[in-house]
């Protein structure tokens, strides 16, 4: 009989706990102020109106409700709070607007109304706001601002905030405006605690200096530090810079790109490609490796360069491009091949330099002399200058400095090759064929002699102080001797083979790219690496999804002969617009476009 009774006590015990569980389920009066019914509303709600000490105050599983006057319906357990509406939760997120229906069923609060809501790392405001506190997210469709003190103020249409993890997502008409710079996309997600935001869609952002555009991509507002894929590219004035990933510091005005690169200088006419490079603006230099090109973009005919690394320094107006490590240079009529290249593109000056080697296990250790080709002729020596008329952007004339060597094949025999040496040469061109040749101290010459009939008449053999050669139609027309020392004509069949070639004769005719595509034929494979980036766009589920939809439906049921006041003011579904990428222009258009801004800006 005992027994009997601790175990009825203990279900009385558990039925009144349980039934207290249920009551603490649904919304309390904390104060009250004036209540009263008032026969204009139905369904026998509750008026609360506040005092001169303080406002009508309501709680509900950790949220505090204050405002100035409220109408509860208690059967629906559904609350309608007017003028300065406050909503606190913990001490992290607070609410306030003009109005506010809040379901104590379905734990669903619609603010309007001069909404603002704070929370530790922002500031939120909108006319309209939908707060579901059982997945703690936050929703707007009729545009908000969200203030951050160190990222700036960003708007957008809608918004989402989730308030576990402390991101927000903006979708549609997104602006983040901040004092360095101003962003826009169709998408953000963006996390309030460290300040990072993940772009989606179309976006740029752009800044006094800078401006960058990208569709997909990640910014870190705290630090100003971003990456961006997806058609990124950063504009910077005058040069524009392009890649499949791009990295970029506001602070140190620094950018790297990787993989199939491309930088455009308008106003030096230059387009520069690798699938490596870092641009430094404030010092206005970049560097750019794998595959390194440099075009200098000409109207009739461009100068293709290609070395392991490229570095282009210097301001806008002076220029220096350098190509090192197995440099190689090509035009429609000109090509050529040396360790390194410099040119001053101010001064329309490019030096093609032997380097010293410090170890011969380099893979370039090999001596081979800076060589240029020019129509059938092969000029080598240990420096070799190249002087452009910058205006007419023609070849003016040509020095070769020690151990000048200028070497044409024959046509008609088969090991012939005229030859002239000495010191030092200087060529001089006209509608870039080069016309005459000068070669000074030391000068030694072998010729192949023909009539009108291309009859070989000799071969000549001579030494002088200088000799002075005429060039006509890429044929040697006169040769003058000054100072001369000895000098013959031989026939071919007195002329020994082993006389045929002077002392550091080396014919590179297979050397010669005849294309832009041979500057690449002697590099090794390329390896690029795999840049995955942000994934594709996923559009953002419905605020209003199968788990409130339940909600709202099963509040309903409380007062089913009344409407579902849980159920009215509902958020529609948002329309957001497609995320629409532009297309990528080829490299062909790029190179013909900026021709085409070259021919404007000369009219």
């Amino acid at each position: 009989m005992k027994r009997f009774k601790q175990l009825l006590f203990f279900l009385c015990f558990s039925i009144a706990a349980l039934s207290y569980a249920q009551e603490k389920q649904t919304i309390t009066v904390k104060y009250s102020g004036n209540t009263s019914t008032d026969p204009d509303i139905k369904e026998g709600a509750l008026v609360f109106l506040r005092d001169k000490s303080k406002q009508v105050h309501f709680v509900h599983k950790g949220a505090d409700l204050f405002c100035d006057k409220a109408i509860y319906y208690e059967d629906q357990d559904f609350i309608e709070a007017f003028s300065n509406v406050n909503m606190k939760q913990g001490d992290t997120i607070n609410m306030v607007a003009k109005y506010l229906e809040y379901s104590g069923k379905t734990q669903l609060a619609i603010a309007r109304g001069d909404v603002v809501l704070t929370e530790p790392q922002s500031t939120l405001k909108t006319d309209t706001l939908y707060f579901d506190r059982i997945k703690q997210q936050t929703y707007y469709n009729s545009q908000g601002t969200v203030v951050r003190d160190s990222s700036g103020t960003i708007t957008s249409q809608i918004g989402r905030y989730y308030m576990n993890a402390s991101k927000y997502q903006f979708v549609q008409d997104v602006v983040l405006v901040n004092p360095d710079y101003t962003l826009n996309t169709n998408r953000l997600d963006f996390f309030t605690e460290n300040g990072h935001a993940y772009l989606f869609g179309p976006s740029t952002i752009t800044g006094e200096t800078s401006k960058i555009y990208s569709e997909r991509g990640f910014y870190d507002t705290n630090n100003n530090v971003g990456h961006f894929q997806r058609n990124a590219k950063i504009d910077y004035e005058n040069r524009t810079v392009e890649g499949d990933s791009l990295y970029f510091d506001r602070n140190k005005n620094f950018a790297s790109a990787t993989n199939h690169i491309t930088v455009t200088d308008t106003l030096n006419n230059s387009i520069v490609k690798g699938h490596y490079a870092e641009v430094w603006r404030a010092k206005d230099s970049m560097y750019i490796t794998k595959r390194a090109l440099a075009i200098t973009v000409q109207e009739n005919d461009s100068v293709y360069m290609h070395a392991d690394t490229l570095m282009v320094t210097g301001k806008p107006e002076h220029r220096i491009t350098r190509a090192y490590n197995n440099a190689r240079l090509y035009k429609s009529d000109l090509a050529g091949k040396s360790d390194s290249i410099h040119v001053d593109h101010k001064e329309g000056l490019t030096q093609m330099i032997n380097l010293s080697r410090f170890s011969s296990d380099d893979a370039f250790a090999i001596k081979r002399k800076p060589v240029l080709w020019n129509i059938g002729n092969q000029m080598t020596g240990d420096t070799i200058h190249l002087i452009s008329n910058v205006k007419t952007e023609q070849l003016d004339s040509l020095k070769v400095f020690e151990n000048a060597f200028l070497v044409s094949k024959d046509t008609l025999s088969e090991d012939g090759y005229n030859q002239i040496k000495g010191q030092r040469l200087i060529g001089l061109f006209r509608d870039n064929e080069i016309y005459n040749v000068d070669v000074i101290k030391n000068a030694e010459t072998i010729r192949y002699l023909r009539n009108d009939n291309n009859e070989l008449i000799g071969i000549q053999k001579s030494k002088s102080g200088s000799i002075s050669v005429k060039i006509i139609e890429q044929v040697v027309d006169e040769v003058r001797f000054i100072n001369q020392i000895d000098g013959n004509i031989f026939p071919e069949e007195e002329f020994p083979n082993s006389a045929k070639r002077f002392r550091g004769f080396d014919w590179r005719g297979e050397e010669r790219p005849l294309s832009v595509e041979d500057l690449f034929k002697d590099d090794p494979p390329l390896d690029l690496p795999i840049i995955k980036g942000l994934e594709d766009y996923v559009p953002p589920e419905e605020f209003i999804d199968d788990a409130i939809t339940e909600r709202v439906e099963e509040a309903g049921k409380a007062a089913p002969n009344q409407p579902n006041k849980a159920a009215r003011n509902l958020p529609k579904k948002s329309i957001v617009a497609p995320l629409n990428s532009p297309l990528k222009k080829t490299d062909s258009l790029q190179v013909k476009n900026l021709k085409q801004r070259t021919k404007n800006k000369g009219q």
